[in-house]
């Protein structure tokens, strides 16, 4: 049956950000600064490895570059149609109506949270290449491995934005099912080529979620979502071209 590893990760968020709350209550301001400086920190490193593993090949024993044009035109494209619909802007509207929803509106962290802990967990590469795997093949076990990877990330994410960071789990529903069912009635049409770029990009933006959580709000990383589909239209391009 595909479709059951977002169930499975979609669990794991909301028991993470359950325990993560818990844990919020005994935490002092001192050791949260200290958290979310290890969250930041962490996620630039995650962001950094995938999108170095998409851009580096090793020829005859020698580092070389790839994809870099595919990477400035996917975040250039993808930012300006983003700043165009205002994608960034979407979602922190859909975080302030699930906190009123909640009745969490003393809640200051809450938006961020949601926002932040989201992005984290649904634009890695694991999110979808596993959401991809599952709907093509009903293979669920990256989406297993990662539901344990991401129980820990909103565990920790929790403790520090509270509620906002559990409600990651209806974006993780929504994102991750949203490719399992494409991926599914698309079939044929997905390849490893568009998984590996897919992947590749999805990490770059990873590493700029770190920079935020880290250094404060500098990127507007919701506006550079539409990124991911340039790979796609590259790619769907390519095989135009080859078939005419």
């Amino acid at each position: 049956m595909f479709g059951l590893g977002t169930i499975i990760n979609t669990a794991a968020v909301i028991l993470g950000g359950a325990l993560g709350m818990l844990l919020n209550k005994g935490i002092t301001e001192r050791y949260e600064k200290t958290l979310m400086a290890a969250c930041g920190v962490s996620t630039i490193f995650i962001g950094i490895t995938g999108t170095l593993q998409g851009m580096l090949t090793v020829t005859d024993g020698k580092i070389e570059t790839q994809g870099t044009m595919l990477l400035i035109f996917s975040m250039v494209i993808g930012g300006l149609f983003g700043e165009l619909v205002n994608i960034e802007k979407r979602m922190d509207n859909i975080g302030s109506k699930l906190k009123k929803l909640l009745k969490a509106e003393n809640d200051n962290k809450f938006i961020d949270g949601f926002v932040n802990t989201s992005l984290i967990i649904c634009v890695g590469a694991m999110a979808i290449v596993g959401s991809m795997q599952d709907g093509l093949t009903g293979d669920y076990s990256m989406l297993t491995a990662k539901a344990i990877l991401d129980f820990v990330i909103v565990v920790i994410m929790a403790s520090t934005y509270g509620l906002g960071a559990m409600c990651s789990g209806i974006a993780i529903f929504v994102y991750q099912g949203a490719i399992t069912l494409a991926s599914h009635f698309a079939g044929n049409f997905i390849n490893d080529e568009l998984t590996g770029y897919l992947s590749y990009i999805g990490s770059a933006l990873i590493f700029c979620v770190g920079i935020n959580i880290t250094f404060g709000k500098k990127i507007r990383v919701g506006n550079l979502l539409p990124s991911l589909l340039v790979p796609a239209i590259y790619v769907f391009g390519k095989w135009i071209l080859t078939i005419a």
